[in-house]
């Protein structure tokens, strides 16, 4: 399983993904809102974990890209 996560705080990011990676999920970490819109939009995730308040743009504008466009990755925030 691929995750995506999209987060500022780089504790709480690098925590995050290191308990994921042992987990064995796969994970990109990204640190902005603009960055989590690219990645959320152009790359195949199965799941996306979203801080609401991100620099450049808030996660919930980083998840309505997607879902217009007809993606139904589940996420959470």
């Amino acid at each position: 399983m691929k995750i995506l996560v999209v987060e500022d705080e780089p504790e709480i990011g690098n925590y995050l993904k290191q308990g994921l990676s042992e987990a064995a999920f796969v994970v990109d970490l990204v640190r902005d809102g603009n960055d989590g819109l690219h990645a959320a939009t152009t790359e195949g995730h199965d799941l996306i974990m979203l801080d609401v308040m991100l620099p450049g743009r808030d996660g919930r504008s980083v998840l309505r890209a997607p879902r217009e466009a007809g993606n139904g990755t589940p996420s959470c925030s």
